[in-house]
């Protein structure tokens, strides 16, 4: 069921979308636990006690990822915040992709970056899949996305395919661009990409909060299950994902972003709650991500790093069962042991067999 349409602002027709447990037709919501209020904004920038983050942080040098890498295995390259670039045997994916300096409007405003990316635009190779998790300025600028060419394929939540590039679709080319509903799937290429929950909200300005939906997506490709949580706060919708999406063999799970406690709980996980969707998610590796490059909020800039180790110990999970890579820094997950026989892909985070790679 659609809720009827209706005209905002300078008489422009807002879009419906199906009513469900997180939709009243126009807006989106969580069925768990909402995002505080615009005015909770201001007593947080009142009374926030902010940790001084560097101004810039050199990168360290890493070899560049892989050409390619074989059936059932995956190469994962940590490019800053949550921008990682995925390669499986057939597919080359990219997840929310920014390359501003900063993280607000224009990509020249807002939180500036303290760490560059780590791959420039130019270093990577042709993209065939971009997901998108939803519209926030650390995780969306147009200016990005419209880096990727003619031929790569943009996933989106409901509503933000606004926000994704205009492409004409070449001769018997197949579809680009894809807005999904939790749930939703669609198959991009040889991936089978399903957009599942995430606890957050929207809003790129003061004015269309909660306007588009936002998530995180489970990919299905060449053999391999990788799980990219966009950007959630911790809530049942985790332990739902690993039941209804096993065998996730990687997870991209955000550390960062969580101080003070009292404002970011909904929407952000810190360390300890992120190994616990670890757990929830039932990954085989995770990964972190949302961490060290924008100053969103209050902690330090090392303290996610620090946190996710006591959390690993207080949980009783190995340091290669959820790690986070250095800026630039691949690993490559693989199925095969060194003779070349397959394995279960659990065995490996087991045995500390996630590699490094160097370029083919």
């Amino acid at each position: 069921m659609r809720a009827p349409s209706r005209r905002g602002c300078y008489g422009k027709v807002l879009p419906t979308y199906p009513i469900s447990d997180h939709c009243d037709g126009r807006r989106f919501f969580n069925p768990h636990r909402q995002a505080r209020p615009l005015k909770d904004v201001v007593t947080w920038m009142r009374t926030r006690q902010r940790t001084v983050w560097p101004a810039h942080v050199p990168l360290v040098p890493h070899p560049a990822p892989p050409a390619r890498v074989a059936p059932g295995d995956v190469a994962v390259t940590f490019i800053g915040h949550s921008t990682f670039l995925i390669r499986t045997a057939s597919t080359v994916i990219i997840t929310d992709p920014v390359f501003t300096s900063n993280a607000g409007p224009f990509g020249r405003l807002g939180p500036p970056r303290v760490r560059p990316p780590a791959l420039a635009p130019a270093d990577l190779p042709p993209i065939d899949v971009v997901l998108v998790s939803h519209n926030h300025y650390d995780h969306l600028q147009p200016s990005s996305l419209r880096l990727f060419g003619a031929t790569a394929a943009y996933v989106a939540p409901l509503g933000g395919g606004q926000f994704l590039p205009r492409k004409k679709l070449p001769p018997g080319g197949s579809r680009l661009t894809y807005e999904l509903d939790w749930w939703g799937s669609a198959s991009v290429g040889p991936a089978d990409v399903t957009c599942v929950p995430a606890q957050h909200f929207s809003a790129r300005t003061a004015w269309d909060r909660d306007r588009t939906l936002w998530c995180g997506f489970v990919v299905r490709v060449d053999g391999v299950t990788i799980y990219f949580a966009g950007d959630s706060g911790y809530s049942p919708q985790f332990a739902e994902i690993g039941t209804r999406c096993p065998g996730i063999d990687v997870a991209l799970i955000p550390i960062g972003a969580y101080e003070p406690r009292w404002f970011m709980s909904p929407v952000h996980m810190n360390p300890d709650e992120a190994v616990r969707a670890h757990l929830d998610v039932n990954a085989r590796v995770s990964i972190a991500m949302h961490f060290g490059t924008f100053q969103l909020t209050d902690e330090a800039i090392d303290e996610p790093l620090r946190a996710l180790e006591r959390a690993r110990q207080q949980h009783g999970v190995a340091e290669d069962a959820f790690r986070a890579l250095d800026f630039g820094e691949t690993v490559t997950l693989s199925r095969r042991s060194s003779a070349g026989v397959r394995i279960p892909f659990y065995e490996i985070a087991s045995r500390a067999a996630l590699t490094r790679t160097s370029p083919a």
